[in-house]
């Protein structure tokens, strides 16, 4: 929480002085950001963030998804899941309809 407070508060001070500058200066603004924007250094930060952010997403998806899959599992059979369904796993009944965990 603490890292997200100045970031709140400035989000803040933005649109407050941004409001009472007009149309203008946000246009006068907006065109700054873009030339920074287009920068040598600040692309290469921005490309090499991206190739961080995206390796993670690669890497942690797997292990994301078998926790999620685990906690429906849980949620649905009742029943821990480390790995495989226990072979007594009990069936569910929904709308006459009889589901069993697959194996």
């Amino acid at each position: 929480m603490a890292g997200k407070l100045p970031f709140i508060i400035g989000l803040g001070a933005g649109y407050v002085l941004g409001t009472r500058a007009g149309r203008a200066q946000y246009e006068r603004i907006k065109a700054s950001v873009a030339k920074i924007a287009d920068q040598p250094f600040v692309r290469d930060k921005v490309s090499a963030a991206s190739t961080r952010a995206s390796s993670f997403v690669r890497e942690q998806g797997k292990a994301v998804t078998d926790k999620v899959a685990d906690a429906v599992k849980e949620r649905l059979f009742g029943a821990s899941t480390s790995g495989q369904a226990p072979a007594s796993a009990p069936a569910v009944t929904v709308d006459d309809a009889e589901v069993r965990p697959v194996k």
